[in-house]
Parts: C-alpha cells; sequence; structure tokens
C-alpha cells in the first residue's frame, strides 16, 4: 500500500510514518508533504497514493484546497 502523508509539523509527520510502519511493515510511505503548495506541486506529476494521512490547517492554507486543485 502506498500511502503519502501531509503534514506541516515535521515531528508529527515523521511519528506518524513511524506508526504506520510498526503496524504495517509492508505500508510504503511514499513522500511526507508539508504544504498545500508543495501537495499540489506533488500530485500534479505523480499517481494518487492508495491512502492519504493529511493535516488539515496547514501552514499555507487548508488541505481541501489540494483535492480542489487536482482530480
Amino acid at each position: 500500500m502506498q500511502i503519502v502523508i501531509i503534514e506541516d509539523e515535521k515531528l508529527t509527520a515523521e511519528d506518524l510514518a513511524g506508526t504506520i510502519a510498526s503496524l504495517d511493515p509492508e505500508a510504503e510511505i511514499v513522500i511526507l508533504l508539508s504544504s498545500v503548495k508543495e501537495a499540489v506541486s506533488y500530485f500534479r506529476t505523480h499517481s494518487m497514493p492508495d491512502l492519504i494521512f493529511s493535516d488539515i490547517q496547514l501552514g499555507d492554507g487548508l488541505s481541501f484546497e489540494i483535492f480542489k486543485a487536482v482530480n
């Protein structure tokens, strides 16, 4: 399973990635993204993962803006 984490607090993102890895060693954390802008850019050039964990309030806006900007 491919997973993307969108979280602007690095320690929180790393902790979540560690928790996921401990629960499912076969899960692949594809990338840790930290902003709306970074996530939109990533999703415009990469395929969608199987699962996305996302903070709602990011430093540059709400994560819902990401999903309005990409298909």
